[in-house]
């Protein structure tokens, strides 16, 4: 019975997910005609299908977040994070995709009207480009959302931190919030095939600042910022016995 309620469950988040968020919304962030716009309605629609699916969604700590420039960055657990963030975040964030997001059918069309920023880890001329841009921004006083795991797996563990973002906040003198996001690998995480119900909860945690702009600087405040998201992540240390990032 309890597989059977799973199964009708699952088809009915998933179901809800395609006519609320794709086909209802979606259209509209793409004809939308400012980004501020988008964004908003890009939350909304989040929030309508969080909310049709009868889930709890709860966030917390956005006191925390500067009212200028700085570095959003949270764990990673689902193929659903993203949008989790998105709806928690508030629109002026800008979300760091990667580069491959920019070729899938529809959503990649609308991933670029949302105006993320689409990072090539493979490339190093393009990383530089996109970490010289990113920097600019930070200067200018944006704000940048991230997952420095850059992915997540089945494993309930928080994944080695990769450096980028940190050098870039670094040099952009800029703060970095740490968050966390909870219940969304139990609601679509790696190897699943149907949705599962779960409390969805994101917590933002005080700023941690720069200490300098060098690479010393950046890997102190890596260090400082994985260590406060593994202690509120409730998930095992991936990266415990590896050399450091």
């Amino acid at each position: 019975m309890l597989r059977f309620l799973r199964l009708i469950y699952g088809i009915y988040a998933a179901l809800t997910f395609v006519i609320v968020v794709l086909v209802l919304f979606c259209p509209f962030i793409i004809i939308a005609p400012t980004l501020p716009l988008r964004r908003a309605i890009g939350r909304f629609c989040v929030h309508a299908w969080v909310t049709s699916s009868f889930m709890r969604f709860r966030v917390r700590g956005l006191e925390y977040l500067p009212a200028g420039a700085c570095v959003a960055a949270c764990n990673h657990a689902s193929y659903l994070d993203g949008l989790i963030i998105t709806a928690a975040l508030p629109s002026r964030f800008t979300f760091l995709v990667q580069h491959g997001a920019a070729d899938w059918p529809y959503l990649g069309l609308v991933l670029k009207r949302m105006g993320v920023i689409f990072v090539d880890r493979g490339s190093t001329r393009a990383a530089a480009l996109v970490t010289r841009d990113l920097i600019e921004r930070l200067h200018r006083g944006e704000a940048l959302a991230i997952f420095p795991e850059g992915t997540f797996r089945a494993a309930a563990e928080l994944r080695p931190f990769q450096s980028g973002a940190f050098l870039v906040a670094a040099r952009g003198r800029a703060p970095v919030v740490p968050m966390v996001v909870h219940g969304t690998r139990r609601l679509f995480g790696e190897h699943q095939r149907l949705l599962r119900h779960s409390r969805l909860e994101v917590e933002c945690f005080a700023a941690i600042a720069p200490q300098g702009e060098d690479r010393a600087a950046a890997k102190r405040l890596h260090d400082d910022v994985r260590r406060v998201i593994l202690q509120h992540c409730r998930e095992a240390d991936g990266a415990a016995g590896l050399a450091d990032p």
